[in-house]
């Protein structure tokens, strides 16, 4: 009953989610106005924004005006449901679920901020960053030096590439770097940032076979660097296991 409720938590949660990630990019307040749709701009009822069901219900169309919801509204809602169910499995210290389930907060929105928009908002990272650093030194079963390296880590290469590699790395993704760094530590960091460039790889190289991208078109690399940061969170020691054993 416990891990269900967890993952209705991360239902409600994801669903206010969804309202960051369209009001933080343009600069606007996440508290007001209320919520409403964005096409008719009427406010919306409890009804219109009970998670999942009401996506569901309403076939994916406003109430008020028929207009089309985003699909990604609801894909933030299960996908918030689904990471916290897997939180709660894999992390049995109540701290360590508290932060983890805050900074993959932090992942999520900037996952799809920059899936969007191609940007990784300032208004996102800086504030993942203080609490990771405020917190790493009460982080149960993880030395400070270990965060901190993590953290220098992640920050240190993606900076790196990108004075290399002018063009190919921004510094919204160095700063993020450095932030999961900072939330898995050291040695999970190289997991993440291994796990980052394979996926990212990967993507682009079908997406440049299949025509629809060219070879110097831009790809956001956030996207797979919050993915390679939660997959880390929740398995960077059980991969660095299996490796070890390989």
């Amino acid at each position: 009953m416990t891990v269900l409720v967890y993952g209705l938590l991360g239902l409600a949660v994801g669903s206010f989610l969804n309202v960051c990630i369209d009001r933080l990019p343009q600069g606007r307040s996440i508290v007001s106005p209320p919520s409403h749709c964005e096409a008719c701009g009427h406010r919306l009822a409890a009804i219109d924004l009970v998670p999942v069901l009401s996506y569901l219900w309403l076939r994916g169309r406003c109430r008020y005006c028929d207009a089309r919801i985003p699909l990604r509204g609801l894909a933030v809602e299960v996908g918030t449901a689904l990471a916290f169910v897997l939180l709660w499995h894999v992390y049995d210290d109540a701290l360590l679920l508290a932060l983890a389930t805050l900074y993959i907060l932090f992942l999520i929105a900037i996952l799809v901020v920059d899936l969007e928009h191609h940007r990784i908002l300032n208004r996102l990272v800086y504030p993942g960053i203080a609490l990771a650093l405020l917190s790493a030194p009460f982080v149960p079963h993880h030395h400070l030096l270990e965060l901190l390296g993590g953290g220098l880590i992640g920050f240190g290469l993606l900076f790196l590439i990108a004075l290399v590699y002018a063009g190919g790395m921004g510094m919204g993704d160095v700063k993020l770097a450095g932030f999961i760094g900072l939330v898995v530590g050291f040695p999970e960091v190289l997991v993440a940032l291994f796990l980052s460039f394979v996926a990212g790889g990967i993507v682009a190289g079908t997406l440049w076979l299949a025509g629809l991208r060219g070879r110097r078109d831009a790809i956001a690399f956030g996207p797979f660097l919050a993915i390679g940061g939660m997959v880390s969170m929740l398995y960077g020691e059980t991969i660095l296991t299996w490796i070890a054993r390989l």
